[in-house]
Parts: structure tokens; sequence; C-alpha cells
């Protein structure tokens, strides 16, 4: 028997399928058990075990889903974006201490990995969806017993405000509680089927997408990424009931619902889901349109593993333009010294609760700053709640960049551009954008004197670009004689376009 509060303790017994995909026979909850029993046992062949951390660098497909349980179930999985470049996938590598690294083809992170003595485990699927096998380099050693509720069973990196990122240790505990308050919140059961268009490297797709719906019983249609121009032939074959995702891919359905009337007369969605950033009220009304269902806007972070408020379902109100009444975790408005903020004013959002992570990993003075007295999480958001207890968003106070759900730490584009001879100073800040919510953008002060002909726009891109992923890649640098300071004399990023004129006043 699973030990209580574990991952795979989630698997509940259900006759539903568990995962399909498209064109491929769906396994149902039995056969998922057994596969990730299976692939337990074959990383404990390969000297896995508890508290091994293991890097999965996998597209997304049925196997990734069921992978995952078997990762986090015996050992701790930490899944990486496969669109990193090299140098990005050998700073994770190190910065993880991983012990082992699941692919599913040949890429750079083989190299990588190979390159700094770190066994490679490869994934082959098998013909059902989410059917897959492990071979590999042997890890050598004994495996140990597998983990208990308290045991690290994911590792993500969370963008912060400084050139490197933090890890995010989550328990066992810690997904479980928030797998639960998503199947709560939306009232899932054995005969809801999501359609799964998150990444399954991202702590939306993991928790909400993946865990939440197989712990309720029920299913999950995963495709090859997310595709508008697939997206309602999907939904179709699938016959799902909902689905999550962040704002920009709710936009890019609704450029296509009006080529799909017929497979929208007989779509049989319950329910549709956004979160990891703000949904403008115009698009909620847009999908409401749309589809004749509820929109159930929720707000989570990677520290509360995910979900922390939603909106009801009806018929309690829903209030646009609101993320919703908490929804997992306690949820507070305090000020800068832990104080609770009165009725409607406006403060930082602070969390506590299973769902919460303990600390950062290995960062005693970022877990420091992060917490107020009382186990308060401080989210770094600035909010409001009203006398029926619903949260607004009024605010960022932390200087992260939320590109349509994609998180990107500025520090780590200043570093990239800052390696360019003619650049003497770089701040990467957030750009307002009307589909993204933020596009990165870059201000620069070229060195005085340099050699050689100056750096283009299109030049500095291209150097981001070689380094880090694309979404991290600024859309406008702008060149400037001098970056804005505050009152200190610390250079500013939250409210620079502004001042920049990029945006009006």
């Amino acid at each position: 028997m699973p030990a209580p509060g574990t991952v795979i303790e989630l698997l509940a017994a259900s006759r539903e399928p568990a995962l399909g995909a498209p064109g491929r026979p769906a396994l149902d909850h039995a056969g998922l058990v057994r596969q990730v029993e299976d692939g337990m046992r074959a990383l404990r062949r390969l000297g896995i075990g508890r508290g091994d951390r293991v890097a999965m660098v996998l597209s997304n497909r049925p196997e990734t889903a069921a992978a995952f349980l078997a990762v986090a179930a015996a050992a701790s999985a930490a899944p990486l974006n496969p669109a990193y470049r090299p140098e990005e996938l050998d700073f994770y590598l190190g910065d993880l201490r991983a012990r082992a690294v699941l692919v599913d083809g040949d890429g750079p992170v083989v190299e990588v990995a190979r390159a700094r003595g770190i066994p490679v485990i490869h994934l082959t699927p098998g013909e059902a969806a989410g059917q897959f096998a492990l071979g590999g380099d042997d890890g050598g050693g004994q495996a140990g017993p597998p983990p208990a509720a308290g045991d690290v069973a994911l590792v993500l990196h969370t963008s912060g405000t400084t050139a490197r990122p933090k890890q995010v240790p989550l328990t066992h505990g810690n997904l479980s509680a928030s797998a639960r308050a998503v199947a709560a919140a939306l009232a899932l059961g054995p005969s809801d089927r999501a359609l799964h268009l998150m990444p399954l490297f991202h702590i939306h797709g993991l928790v909400a997408g993946l865990l939440a719906p197989l712990a309720a019983g029920g299913s999950l249609f995963v495709p090859p990424g997310f595709d508008a121009l697939r997206f309602f032939a999907w939904l179709e074959e699938a016959g799902a009931s909902w689905y999550t995702a962040v704002p920009t891919m709710h936009q890019a359905i609704l450029t296509r619902a009006d080529r799909n009337r017929e497979v929208l007369a007989r779509a049989q969605l319950r329910l549709v889901r956004s979160s990891s950033a703000a949904l403008a009220p115009s698009v909620m009304q847009a999908l409401e349109l749309t589809f004749g269902a509820p929109v159930i806007e929720a707000y989570g972070m990677t520290e509360a593993a995910h979900q922390m408020t939603a909106n009801p379902l009806p018929p309690a109100a829903r209030k646009p333009g609101s993320v919703g009444l908490p929804a997992g975790p306690e949820v507070a408005i305090l000020d800068e010294q832990g104080g609770p903020v009165p009725v409607g004013g406006d403060g930082e959002v602070c969390v506590r609760g299973p769902g919460v992570m303990a600390g950062y990993d290995g960062d005693p003075a970022a877990t420091a700053a992060a917490f107020h007295a009382g186990g308060w999480f401080r989210t770094g958001d600035q909010g409001a709640l009203d006398a029926d207890g619903y949260l607004r968003l009024t605010g960022r106070l932390k200087e992260m960049i939320n590109r349509g759900g994609e998180k990107i730490a500025p520090r780590e584009v200043d570093e990239v551009l800052l390696a360019h001879p003619a650049v003497a100073q770089a701040v990467t800040f957030a750009l307002p954008h009307d589909k993204l919510g933020e596009e990165v953008a870059a201000a620069v002060v070229l060195r005085q004197g340099a050699a050689g002909v100056p750096p283009s726009e299109a030049e500095l891109r291209e150097l981001v670009r070689a380094r880090l992923a694309d979404f991290k890649v600024p859309r406008r640098i702008v060149f400037v004689d001098a970056i804005p300071t505050g009152p200190t004399g610390k250079l500013v990023r939250i409210g620079l376009a502004r001042r920049l004129g990029l945006v009006p006043a």
C-alpha cells in the first residue's frame, strides 16, 4: 500500500480511463498504477531512490505525466523546460545536484549531462498512452525505501530578482494538499476529463492539470503541447469536460472559435479554468459566450504548490477582475511589518497552509525574507480582500516578469547583456502587453569609448537568444544615456517602462 499523503496515494481507484492522447489507446487507472510501480522498480534497479533528484527533460506527452508520477514516488522529480539552451541546462543540472537525467530523445541535455558525469536514463513510449520503459546508464548503488509524505517529491526553480534562480522543494504533502484543493474547487469527479494543455515542467500543469483530475478519479487527455489550430479537434476527440490554461492560450483559442462552430455545438465543457497570469474580464466574457460554460479564474504560485485562491463555481458569485476566495491555504493581507491590513485596504498577499513550501533549498537568507512571523509566506503581490473575502490583485512588489505565465528573472537577462563588451549597464524590466500581460524589455547604456561599431538592438537580442530560452529574449531594447534610479541610487525596474515613455503615463 502507498504511504498516506504521497503522490502515488493520490491515484484514486477508478474504472475510468486515466490517460489519453491523440490517436492512441487510453490507459485506465489500474494500468497507470501498474505503470508507475514498474517505473519505480526500474529506477531502483538503476540505483535511483529516496532523496535522489532526477532531472526530467521530456516533451509533452502522456508518458511524461506517468513518468513524473514514477519519479516523484521513487525519488524527487525536477522537470526542466526542453527549450533551455545548453548553458541553462548546465546551470540547472549543477544547481540541482542531479543524480540522473531522464530524456526521451537525443539533444543538448545528453551532452551536458555526460560532460558532468550524470547518468542518462532514456524513456521509450509504449503502445497505450502513458506506457513507457526506462533504460540507460546504471547509477550504481542501492536505492533506499520509498519516500514518505514529508519527503520532497518535486523541485522547481522559481525566477527571482537575483541572477541565481531559487529552488522550491515541494513535498508529497504539499502536492497532495494542493491537488485536492483544486479538485474540490472545481468539484471534479470520475466523469470529468481534462484536456491537458499546460507544460509538464510547470507547477500549473503538474498540479491542476495532472494531479487534481487523477486525485478525483477522473482522467486527462495529453496532446503534444499547445496548438490553437488543433485545439478544437483535440477537444472533440478527448470528449473533455474542462481544461485549464493561461490567458494567452485562451486568447489564441478564441481566435479560432468562429471556424469551429460545429465542434462547439457538440462540446461538453462543464467549466474553463484560467491561472498563472491575470485574465482580462473581456476575455472571460468571450470565453463564457463561446463555450457556454463558467470560467473559473484562480491564483497560484510555485511556492504554494500552485493554487491559493479561486473563484467559486456557480451558483456562487464569480467576480470578474478578482482571483476569488481562498481555495487551499489561508490568505491574509499584511503590511510590511507583518501586521493585518483592514478589510479593503492594500497590502501584501500572504498565505500559509499545508500546500506552502517550508523554504527555499539551501538559501536560508531568502527563506527568512520570504516569511513573516506565524508562517505567513510573502507572495510579493499586492492586493486587497473585500468584505466577502474575494481577493483582488492590485500590483506586484517583486520585479519578476510574468510573460503569459512564463516567469523571467530580470537579472538573468541582465547578466547576458552585460557580457557584451560594449554594454556598460543593462536593466531588464516588464513592458505591458495586451495579450501576454507583460513582455520582456531592457534598457542599455553603452560603454563610452568602446572599440568597434556600437551593437544594434538586433545584435543584443541574438546574444540573449544564443544563451537563454526564446521566451526570455527582450522584444524591445532601448538605448539610454542613463538608467533611472530610486532615492537610494538603486536601479529601478518596477515602472521603468512608464518612466522611459514606452507606455502612457
